[in-house]
C-alpha cells in the first residue's frame, strides 16, 4: 500500500520564489506525493495570489491547498500547523520544502525510491556533508556551520551535519504526541526538533542536498543567531529533560489555526 505522503511548503513573502517552488513538484517526485500544502504565514506580498494563479496553471494529480495562518505565527508555527494537519488527516509522513527556493525536492527522490525513508524517524537535509551542494555561501558562514555541527555532535553524542536546512523528512507518527508544541515559534524551532530527536531516541539521519544561499545573512545577525546556539546548547547540557519539555514559547497560543484559502480541482 502506497505510503501517504505531505508535502508542507512554508511562505512568507515568497512572492517570487513560490512558482519555482511549485514546480518542483512536477516530474518524477509526483508519484510520491499523496497532497500538499502551502501554508502562508501572513505574507505581505502578492506571494499567495501568485502561488494559486500557479497551481491553476498545473496539472498535478493530487491535492494542493493554500492555507493561511490565523496570525503571525513564525516558521515555528507554520510547522506546528502542518504537523498538525498531517496528524489529522492520517499522513504516514510529511516533507518539508521551504518556500523561498533554495532546496530542490528532487534530492530526496533517490532517499523515496530505495524506500530508506521507513527506517528512520526523520530524514534531515544536510547542506554541510560529504555530497551536498552549496551555491552562494561565503566561507565564514560555511566554516561556522561545521562549528556549531560538531558542538552538537559533542554534546548529543550523534553524528549532526545540519543545525536546519529547509528539506527535511518526518515520521508522522513521531509527532503524534504533540511534543512539538511547547518549543519556540521562531527560526530556532528546527534547532530544538534535532535535540528533541536526540533525546526522545528517534532513528534520525543526514541526507546530502544542494543549497542555494542568494541573500547573505548579516554579520550581527548571524552573531546574535550563533549566541542563542551556545544558550541552547548550555541549557540542554545542565538538565536535558527539563530543557526539552519545558514550554518554551515567549508568547502562548492554545491552537494554530489557518483557513483554507484555495484548493485545486483534480
Amino acid at each position: 500500500m502506497k505510503e501517504k505522503i505531505l508535502v508542507f511548503i512554508p511562505m512568507y513573502n515568497c512572492e517570487k520564489q513560490i512558482v519555482r517552488v511549485l514546480d518542483q513538484l512536477n516530474g518524477e517526485i509526483k508519484k510520491y506525493i499523496s497532497e500538499a500544502i502551502i501554508v502562508n504565514n501572513r505574507s505581505t506580498d502578492n506571494g499567495e495570489q501568485a502561488a494559486i494563479e500557479k497551481i491553476k496553471k498545473m496539472n498535478a494529480g493530487f491535492p494542493i491547498k493554500v492555507l493561511k495562518n490565523r496570525e503571525n505565527y513564525g516558521l515555528g508555527g507554520s510547522h506546528k500547523v502542518a504537523f498538525n494537519y498531517a496528524i489529522e488527516n492520517n499522513f504516514d509522513y510529511i516533507i518539508v520544502l521551504h518556500g523561498d527556493d533554495q532546496g530542490s525536492i528532487g534530492d530526496f527522490i533517490p532517499l523515496l525510491q530505495s524506500g530508506k525513508y521507513k527506517e528512520y524517524d526523520c530524514c534531515l537535509g544536510a547542506r554541510f556533508m560529504k555530497g551536498s551542494r552549496l551555491i552562494g555561501y561565503s566561507k565564514l558562514r560555511i566554516w561556522g556551520n561545521y562549528g556549531f555541527n560538531l558542538l552538537f555532535s559533542l554534546v548529543v553524542h550523534k553524528s549532526v551535519k545540519d543545525l536546519g536546512s529547509g528539506l527535511n523528512l518526518y515520521k508522522v507518527k513521531t509527532l503524534k504526541s504533540k511534543y512539538y508544541m511547547q518549543y519556540p515559534d521562531t527560526l530556532y524551532f528546527n534547532d530544538l526538533m534535532i535535540l528533541a530527536s536526540c533525546y526522545y531516541k528517534q532513528k534520525m539521519v543526514f541526507y546530502p542536498i544542494s543549497w542555494r544561499e542568494e541573500d547573505q545573512v548579516s554579520n550581527n545577525k548571524l552573531l546574535n543567531f550563533s549566541c542563542s546556539l551556545l544558550k541552547m546548547l548550555w541549557k540542554y547540557m545542565k538538565n536535558k529533560k527539563n530543557y526539552i519539555e519545558q514550554d518554551m514559547r515567549t508568547k502562548k497560543i492554545d491552537e494554530y489555526l489557518a483557513e483554507e484559502i484555495y484548493i485545486n480541482q483534480i
